[in-house]
Order: C-alpha cells, then sequence, then structure tokens
C-alpha cells in the first residue's frame, strides 16, 4: 500500500512544487501520479499542446455512472514583488492559519481530496469520486477543455463536479464569463507637423480603448439592482497599453490588453461581436488614410461563465453537504462553465476565502481547512451508503 498522508502533511508536499503558471507544473503531476499508483488507483495524463505541462484524473471506486468529481487547478500565481514573511513555497502553521503560495487557490482542495484516498479505498464507495486536476486555470482556465473533453470520453458519467475554488463552504452556482484580447493597432510613422498624412496607432488605439469605459459606464446605469453580482453588470476593462515612439512622431503600433466580464446570460460572443465591428470601422477609416495599416485583434482565452442550473444535481448534492440555501454568486472564473459546456452538472464549493488568494502570505485558515475535510468526508459517507 502507497503512503498515507495527513492532509496538512499533502498540503506541504504540493505547496512545495512552485507551479507558478509560467513554469511546468509536470514534476507536481508526476508526484500525483506515483502517490495514486501506490494507492492502486490508476492516472490519466492530458499534456498541454507543447507538453511543458498537463492535467491529470483519476477515478477512486467502482466504474460506474453517478460518481462525482472533485475538481481542482494545479498552478499558482507568482510571488514576484510580493513581501512575503516566510518561504512562499515552504508551508508555515502560525496563529491558527496554514500561509503558502496556493495555500487557498486551490491547493488546499486539491491536498484534501488527494489525501483522502485511502479512506475513500477503504470506505466501500458505490459510485466513484473522480479528482480532476489541472493546468493553467489563473491564465484563462486554458487546460481545463482538453482534460473535460477526455474524461468525458473515458471516465462513466458523473452526476456532479463540485470545483473546489475558496467560497468559504458556501454553494456558488453562478460566476460570470470572461473573455481575455490582445489588440494591436498598426499605424504609419510621420513627423507629427504632417500627422494627417500619417496614421497614429495610439490616437486610433484610444478610440477603442474608450469604447471601453463607454460600454461599462453604460452597462452600470442599465444593471439591475437585484442582481447578486458585485458589480451587477457586464464589464469592459484595458489593463496594460504600450505604443510610440516619440512625441513628434505619429505612431507605428500600439498594443493593449484587455478583458470583458460577461454575466451569466449576456454572450461573450456578442461582445466579441459588437468590438470586432467596432474595429472593423476602426480599420477601414485607417486604411483610407494608408493602405496597410488596422486592426489586430487575439483572442487569448474565453472562459464561459457558470449558469445556475434548474434542478442541477451538483448544487442539490452541495447544499446537502453544506447545509447552505442560500444564494451566492462571484465575478470571478472557475473551470465550472467549461464543465457545464462539457455537460457536466457544476457548483463551486471549497474551503478558504478568495480574499486571500493571490496575495502576499497567502493562506488558509485550520478551521476552513477541517471544515474542507469533514465536507469531503460527508461526501465519501454518502457515496459510500
Amino acid at each position: 500500500m502507497g503512503e498515507r498522508m495527513t492532509p496538512k502533511k499533502m498540503l506541504a508536499r504540493l505547496v512545495a512544487f512552485p507551479t507558478v503558471s509560467r513554469d511546468s507544473n509536470l514534476p507536481l503531476i508526476d508526484f500525483v501520479r506515483d502517490y495514486l499508483a501506490g494507492h492502486g488507483v490508476e492516472s490519466h495524463i492530458v499534456p498541454s499542446p507543447d507538453g511543458t505541462k498537463a492535467n491529470l484524473y483519476a477515478l477512486v471506486g467502482p466504474s460506474v455512472a453517478g460518481g462525482v468529481v472533485l475538481s481542482g487547478h494545479t498552478d499558482v500565481v507568482p510571488v514576484d514583488g510580493q513581501a512575503w514573511s516566510t518561504d512562499p513555497f515552504t508551508l508555515t502553521e502560525a496563529d491558527g492559519r496554514l500561509y503558502g503560495r496556493g495555500a487557498v487557490d486551490m491547493k488546499g482542495f486539491d491536498a484534501l481530496a488527494l489525501a483522502l484516498v485511502p479512506d475513500m479505498l477503504a470506505a466501500g464507495l458505490k459510485r466513484p469520486i473522480q479528482i480532476a486536476l489541472s493546468y493553467d486555470e489563473e491564465v484563462g482556465c486554458l487546460g481545463a477543455p482538453l482534460m473535460v473533453e477526455s474524461m468525458a470520453r473515458v471516465m462513466p458519467p458523473a452526476a456532479a463536479v463540485l470545483v473546489g475554488e475558496p467560497t468559504e463552504m458556501q454553494v456558488v452556482t453562478q460566476h460570470k464569463g470572461s473573455v481575455g484580447l490582445d489588440t494591436t493597432v498598426h499605424g504609419f510613422e510621420v513627423h507629427s507637423s504632417l500627422a494627417h498624412t500619417g496614421v497614429s496607432a495610439v490616437m486610433f488605439a484610444a478610440r477603442l480603448i474608450a469604447w471601453h469605459a463607454e460600454q461599462s459606464a453604460a452597462n452600470a446605469a442599465a444593471a439591475d439592482p437585484e442582481s447578486l453580482f458585485v458589480p451587477n453588470f457586464t464589464t469592459l476593462h484595458v489593463g496594460m497599453v504600450a505604443g510610440g515612439t516619440a512625441r513628434n512622431i505619429t505612431a507605428r503600433e500600439c498594443r493593449f490588453v484587455s478583458d470583458f466580464r460577461v454575466l451569466p446570460g449576456e454572450s461573450a460572443e456578442d461582445w466579441m461581436a459588437r468590438y470586432e465591428a467596432l474595429a472593423a470601422e476602426v480599420s477601414a477609416e485607417m486604411r483610407a488614410i494608408r493602405p496597410g495599416t488596422g486592426v489586430e485583434i487575439v483572442r487569448k482565452h474565453h472562459v464561459p461563465g457558470c449558469r445556475r442550473e434548474d434542478g442541477g444535481a451538483a448544487e442539490a448534492l452541495a447544499r446537502a453537504l453544506t447545509g447552505d440555501n442560500a444564494e451566492h454568486v462571484v465575478s470571478y472564473g472557475t473551470e465550472a462553465g467549461q464543465f457545464q459546456e462539457g455537460g457536466y452538472s457544476a457548483c463551486i464549493v471549497g474551503p478558504g476565502s478568495i480574499a486571500q488568494a493571490h496575495q502576499p502570505d497567502e493562506y488558509i485558515t485550520l478551521q476552513q481547512f477541517h471544515a474542507g475535510e469533514a465536507f469531503m468526508r460527508r461526501l465519501i459517507d454518502r457515496l459510500a451508503a
């Protein structure tokens, strides 16, 4: 029989892998595969297209329909420029908290699922638990679609997916979708005294950037005051911009990055179409002055929103396990919408607070960590009954 680890020890092992999204997560995946194999559990590996990263999923219990997926991601955000009091990749316990990068987002949930595998095996599950660990969630949920597609082909159909992002064990049934865009405006350089003969990429980019602000303001003015979302409208935001050569030269190029965070019920594709239509109009104006100029848009990611399911099995299960019957929504994205697109019932419930995620001295409280463990033990009992 393989190594048995306490949840805290498992969390320490996972935190020790510096799985920042820009780097590989393969050492962590190899560890999890070997750990599961030591308990007789076969893993399925779904590599990234370039082979530098991988998803992993596994089935614990009988290979029958009606089980539950415990979904978590393995990547973490960087610690660069953050003032940590301890080594971010060494789990440190102090004052009822467990500190470390990823401790709450979301290796705490991952550690609980993995540490309890021996208990799952000993319980005599009648319906299985499927553990699903993805890569690159933090940079646009890039890994999960490959994993969801593979799971749907290989695994017996699951009744519910519980995505363990930190919700303080509240049941979250909706979140916004998001689209991340890179826009490059290609202009034509001339001396600014002859600006009418050139095409300033910066000046035309300013119109596109202003559109983001104008649309957000219009959405805010028309927002439903009864909405639970904060903010209660679709937001369009520009995060970085760079361009131009000198004060007296019309800019040859301007680049900016933006995102749309779209309410459930609205279409991210519709928002994209509106933006692309504006970009086409701007491009036509630019090319009327100088051929070869224009606007280029690259979609970096698209994370579908999580919608409230009518009679959803995942919500019903999560409420039965937590006793939480209130309505909760979040504005950040998760992989729940991707599971829903793959035909699964999904909701979000996990230990810890999102307020600690991505922060220096990130932590999960012991109280929340223990609450997450109790939640999973109730799930095991339910699937063994």
